[in-house]
């Protein structure tokens, strides 16, 4: 199962004549699943059965989908009175020889006031709603069918920047691991070094520094901050692997090497383990902002 963005976009448009109908559906991130759909009145049963199906596909995202349906020719319709029409006909036959009387056009006594009417078009009857709702409803499937498949793509895309950030924290872990200066015998070196310096100036118990020195070795130790890290990459390599309605453990997981990344910089007294905490941390903080996205 591949991942799945929350955001998207997909828009169809249908006819049943005279009818024009269209659906456009658009998400954005949210912490869970958000339908709002704006359908025109006498539509409430195509939108409870599309918000239906919208649930049943979605897991998560603030989702907006809108329904519009127009009438061709802005659902208005002419009229022409014809009764009128030949009383002015007849009238300008009788008066075409008048002198100085220009000859009626057929524009023009159309152009006369309460000869063209227009009217509002007629509502469709009960058959004919139903039939326009049933067309709406197979469009919002198709439209909502594009939809998914557009999260898909990019969660796709967003699944394969993931991979390498997490590929990148587990390299900057085996750095770590590497280096010699992070063991706690090469801290404790160090730290004794530090300690003989202030030895050599004043008169301090040897026994009670050294005690010291192999404490603060210790606490310098990341051995269980790495360890957690590559537990962390194992399951977050596991999660991008199974894909689905995954953001929520990413996100967790996110957290947990924010955690682990700050540990280790905190414990670092060695210049190139801090170069890598803070490598660690931009990547950490990159791998966050994308998950965000992920269903």
């Amino acid at each position: 199962m591949a991942l799945t963005s929350m955001t998207g976009f997909a828009r169809r448009d249908g006819r049943l004549e005279p009818w024009r109908i269209a659906w456009e559906i658009r998400s954005v991130n949210g912490r869970g699943l958000d339908l709002r759909f704006r359908v025109p009145p006498g539509f409430d049963a195509v939108e409870a059965r599309a918000r239906a199906l919208a649930g049943e596909r979605l897991a998560r995202g603030s989702v907006t989908a809108g329904l519009t349906v127009a009438r061709d020719g802005g659902g208005r319709a002419y009229q022409i009175d014809t009764a009128l029409l030949d009383t002015l006909i007849r009238t300008a036959q009788f008066y075409a020889d008048t002198p100085g009387v220009a000859p009626a056009s057929l524009d023009g006594l159309l152009n006369v006031r309460g000869v063209v009417e227009v009217v509002e078009a007629a509502a469709p009857d009960d058959d004919g709603l139903k039939a326009l709702a049933d067309a709406a409803l197979a469009l919002f499937e198709e439209t909502l069918a594009d939809f998914v498949e557009a999260r898909r793509q990019e969660g796709a895309a967003l699944g394969r920047v993931l991979g390498a950030q997490v590929d990148t924290i587990a390299a900057l872990a085996a750095e770590a691991e590497a280096l010699p200066a992070r063991t706690p015998e090469a801290i404790k070196a160090r730290l004794l070094d530090q300690l003989a310096v202030l030895l050599a100036r004043e008169e301090i118990d040897p026994a009670r520094l050294h005690q010291e020195a192999a404490l603060l070795a210790t606490r310098a130790d990341v051995r269980e901050e790495l360890d957690r890290l590559a537990a962390h990459v194992a399951q977050a390599r596991a999660l991008l692997g199974a894909g689905g309605a995954v953001g929520r453990r990413l996100d967790f997981l996110a957290q947990e090497f924010n955690r682990e990344t700050n540990t280790l910089c905190s414990k670092s007294n060695d210049t190139e383990l801090t170069r890598i905490g803070l490598a660690l941390k931009a990547t950490v903080d990159q791998f966050k902002e994308q998950v965000q996205n992920i269903e």
